[in-house]
């Protein structure tokens, strides 16, 4: 479904502004949270957002493949965006860009109806459905 670039990147006061920079937000931290994961240094995005994300989408689900139980406990140190330095279990990390992530969706789905348009379906059974 394509929007028009005034829909697209109009202020509606809500979240990070409006429905790019909000995706964009998502994006970014499953990208953040994903190089720290990996123990690398965050890299720059290859191309536009909708080649980009189901590039890290993949890289996601090839890590989780190959985790561990015992890898859910290992500690990941990283500094937030502020400089900060954490150490965090990688179980939560897991569930905080799960759960970050329906948050912000939500919003982009709020958005997309302030904007006139039907959202896609984003439940998670949706997902799954289509994986058959």
């Amino acid at each position: 479904m394509a929007l028009p670039e005034e829909q697209l990147r109009r202020d509606l006061k809500s979240s990070h502004g409006g429905l790019l920079d909000t995706l964009g937000h998502i994006h970014m931290a499953d990208r953040a949270w994903l190089y720290r994961v990996l123990g690398q240094p965050l890299e720059k995005p290859e191309g536009p957002i909708e080649t980009e994300w189901p590039r890290i989408q993949q890289r996601w689900e090839a890590w989780a493949e190959s985790l561990s139980d015992a890898d859910l406990e290992r500690l990941v140190a990283y500094h937030d965006l502020k400089g900060n330095p954490h150490q965090t279990p990688v179980w939560q990390i897991v569930l905080h860009l799960v759960n970050h992530a329906t948050l912000h969706r939500g919003q982009a789905m709020a958005m997309m109806r302030q904007l006139g348009v039907a959202p896609p379906p984003t439940d998670l059974i949706f997902y799954y459905r289509e994986q058959k």
